[in-house]
């Protein structure tokens, strides 16, 4: 537990931006990367939401036609973000034993499962792609990482839902700090802006149904949320030891302090109300950050814009904090992106990252009337944080009810 882990790098592509330095200059600015789907298949199937978070940049206009053509649109933005992150980090020179990759999906290669599907129905078995697959598989995106670096000290996937990204960070830092690798590339996707699943939130009633002012849709803490609003896109970190990251002459955002994963054991959808575990998850973080409370100046929020969700959350953080709660200066930025699923965590952890480098908390949009029932100091405009060492936390939770927190601390060598 004494080796320092330290961010050398960063990657994303989002519905702000399709890079790092794009996405924060629009979440910054108060942007809203939610828009109305420009797609035949709304209208053919009669699809009750017609808007999401979709993604700013299209990847073929990044990629190679062949990498296009072999992967799925989630292992597609994984790789994108990976290739900005592991360049950010200087690509860094390690034997390939001791670089490995941790990578996460909530749902996986959908479009490719699907769209397979209508082949065999529409054209037979004879017609279905050979790669269907190694596309459609959920640990995809992190061997198409693995591959493109030569990772050979171990690819993972980690799926749980909404904590999906946070989670694959948390078991980075724990493989980092087990002294068995060097380096990690950690981090999560989603691509599953298709009929289907938006078909299926929607049945649920977990989606917003502002179609007529899509930017204003995802509101958390607001009075007037009606549901979370689906993103698409992908975020990666270059993880490593301290010593590692010197000996190189990195350049180190933030220490990646803390990792805490728990479950609820409560509901397939909803979350604990008491929000018991997830209280768990954070004070676990806490733990192993060797931080107090007190430390804590900013929290990225997992506030997905539901009823219950954001309540639940608020419960479990003033479980952990009671008083200081109010301290604390706190983000909700699936406002402008809405909400990348597994893919959330990671973008949320950059976004965390960001926040300490540069001393600013991001701004939540949309908050018009906050729920008196969530008495939490939200920032509404960028916030200038304070100077000296301090310490964040991110939090994701998902069905199944799967807790994860990561924690970093300002770095200083």
């Amino acid at each position: 537990m004494s080796k320092k882990i330290v961010v050398t790098g960063v990657g994303a592509t989002t519905p702000l931006g399709g890079d790092v330095e794009s996405t924060w200059k629009a979440l910054l600015a108060g942007e809203s990367g939610v828009r109305t789907i420009e797609a035949d298949w709304i209208a053919k199937y009669e699809i009750p939401v017609t808007f999401a978070g979709q993604a700013k940049v299209p990847a073929a206009q990044v990629l190679t036609l062949q990498e296009v053509k072999r992967l799925d649109p989630s292992s597609q933005f994984a790789l994108i973000a990976a290739r900005e992150a592991w360049a950010d980090a200087g690509a860094p020179d390690v034997l390939p034993e001791r670089l490995s990759v941790e990578y996460a999906t909530g749902i996986g290669g959908v479009w490719t499962l699907l769209d397979a599907f209508d082949t065999l129905k529409e054209k037979g078995p004879r017609r279905v792609l050979p790669m269907t697959v190694p596309m459609l598989m959920p640990n995809g995106p992190a061997a198409a990482i693995g591959m493109d670096i030569s990772a050979r000290g171990g690819v993972r996937t980690a799926v749980s839902a909404c904590a999906s990204g946070t989670e694959a960070i948390a078991n980075a830092l724990e493989r980092l700090r087990s002294g068995s690798v060097d380096v990690v590339i950690a981090g999560g996707c989603e691509a599953a802006i298709h009929p289907l699943p938006v078909a299926a939130f929607a049945s649920m009633h977990a989606l917003s149904r502002r179609n007529d002012d899509p930017a204003s849709a995802s509101r958390p803490y607001d009075v007037n949320r009606d549901g979370f609003v689906m993103g698409e896109g992908a975020g990666a970190l270059v993880l490593e030891t301290e010593e590692h990251a010197l000996a190189r002459g990195a350049k180190i955002y933030a220490e990646l302090v803390g990792g805490s994963v728990t479950s609820d054991a409560h509901h397939i959808t909803a979350p604990d109300p008491l929000g018991m575990a997830a209280a768990r998850a954070v004070v676990g973080a806490l733990e192993q950050a060797n931080a107090s409370i007190d430390d804590v100046v900013h929290i990225n929020a997992h506030a997905t814009s539901t009823p219950v969700g954001d309540i639940a959350e608020y419960t479990a953080l003033k479980r952990v904090f009671g008083d200081h709660l109010k301290s604390i200066a706190i983000s909700a930025t699936k406002s402008s992106t809405g909400h990348l699923l597994g893919g959330a965590g990671a973008v949320e952890a950059i976004f965390t990252i960001l926040a300490l480098r540069d001393r600013v908390a991001p701004p939540t949009i949309n908050l018009d009337n906050q729920d008196p029932a969530i008495d939490l100091d939200v920032v509404t405009s960028p916030r200038t944080l304070p100077q000296g060492p301090i310490l964040a936390i991110s939090n994701s939770f998902g069905f199944g009810g799967h807790n994860a927190v990561i924690a970093f601390r300002s770095y200083h060598n």
